[in-house]
């Protein structure tokens, strides 16, 4: 399409963004009062889902066998492009990593597209994915099919910068528990195994195993049950844990190491030791440049400008989104809602995200992931980069398998 044409379209799908723009916020600013937990968000998913359905989109519901995920589709002909929404919460803290502004970007971005897919000859599915909180909701999404067929998947998150991407790093979640022999702590110490010893030893052993692993590496952890009373040995102790690596190769390799420093402490206290892997592995993202430079250009057009992320400005964190990435090509853009220095996943963040620097995030995400849907309807050598790219970065992964 020549590119008077693709203005057009842009012009026309900021217009549909535009007078859905208080039903939008509004959208956000429920969500963000009703924070609900990893495969809790009955209310998200029927507030959205109801929006959907009411613009004629064909919407399903619980979709691919998960409560609270949901899909919409529109259009017959042409590229399908995904739009991923978020929507869960975080205990505590509520909408700390602003969740409702994914959400309602994403619907203003898929009502947008779908207005016009058939005219600009393309398919868009909006793709709600619970639980990204640690549930891994978009791995059943991947696994039941639900972007199968599709050119890309597009979502923006919000941040304290605008930012080409996310430092999204391999994770694996560990539940650790530790079984010894409890005994009087006066009267007979030394006929018990304390369980509670064996965490700790295991706890000072990571302790001392991250100042020798890659700076992007992350160990951390937290003991959840270190005995009942203080004059008997614990009997029972237990631990929760994170691994996080810049690969799902990598990760691996540091799940190993990070094995042997639990084990050293349990051999330590003579108690046996029990880990159980919590499915699913998150993995590293890969972004596609071909597609984020779009999105950075159309991200400029409304005032924002995108950086890469840099040793002083940047945010490090795992997400399912990786996931997808390894499915399709993809893109996770951060967008400015708080100030500098101002971290998700804290009180604070929460404020901006339900403010007006989130409220125009939604506006500014939804148009400009909606450009880049434009972008991928409208220029097939596009579609082809992006798809050669994805490829090539698979073939470095070896085959891209994150199992």
């Amino acid at each position: 399409m020549e590119p008077s044409s693709l203005s057009g379209a842009k012009t026309r799908l900021a217009a549909e963004i535009d007078r859905r723009a208080e039903l939008l916020v509004d959208v956000s600013h429920q969500i963000h009062a009703r924070p609900e937990l990893n495969f809790e968000e009955r209310f998200a998913h029927e507030l959205l889902t109801g929006v959907l359905d009411d613009a004629g989109l064909a919407v399903t519901r619980s979709a691919r066998g998960v409560e609270t995920a949901f899909e919409a589709r529109a259009g017959h002909a042409g590229p399908r492009v995904a739009v991923v929404c978020e929507y869960d919460a975080l205990p505590g803290v509520g909408h700390a990593c602003g969740h409702n502004i994914i959400a309602a970007a994403g619907l203003g971005a898929g009502l947008a597209a779908a207005s016009l897919a058939d005219e600009l000859g393309g398919q868009v599915v909006v793709v709600g994915s619970p639980a990204e909180e640690g549930g891994g909701g978009k791995v059943p999404l991947v696994e039941g099919g639900a972007f199968d067929g599709v050119a890309a998947a597009l979502m923006v998150h919000p941040a304290d910068a605008d930012l080409l991407s996310m430092d999204v790093v391999a994770l694996h979640q560990a539940h650790v528990t530790y079984t010894g022999e409890a005994a009087h702590a006066a009267a007979a110490p030394h006929k018990g195994r304390n369980a509670l010893d064996a965490a700790v030893l295991g706890y000072v052993n990571v302790s001392a195993l991250r100042q020798h692993i890659d700076p992007r590496e992350r160990v951390h952890g937290i003991i959840t049950d270190g005995g009942d009373r203080p004059n008997v040995v614990p009997r029972y102790a237990r631990a929760e844990w994170i691994v996080r690596s810049t690969t799902v190769a990598d990760l691996e390799l540091l799940k190993a190491r990070f094995l042997s420093c639990l084990q050293a402490g349990a051999d330590a206290a003579g108690c046996e030791m029990h880990v159980e892997w919590i499915d699913p592995v998150y993995a590293e993202m890969i972004d596609n440049a071909a597609i984020g430079e779009r999105y950075r250009a159309n991200a400029g057009a409304l005032g924002r400008t995108v950086r890469a992320p840099s040793a002083t400005r940047c945010v490090v964190g795992s997400t399912d989104m990786g996931n997808v990435s390894y499915a399709v090509p993809s893109i996770h853009p951060m967008i400015q809602v708080a100030p500098p220095g101002v971290p998700i996943h804290t009180s604070a963040f929460a404020g901006f995200a339900a403010g007006p620097e989130g409220d125009r995030a939604v506006l500014d995400g939804a148009k400009a992931l909606a450009w880049t849907v434009a972008d991928l309807w409208l220029d097939p050598d596009l579609v082809e980069a992006a798809q050669s790219e994805w490829r090539d970065q698979l073939a470095l992964r070896g085959g891209g398998d994150v199992s």
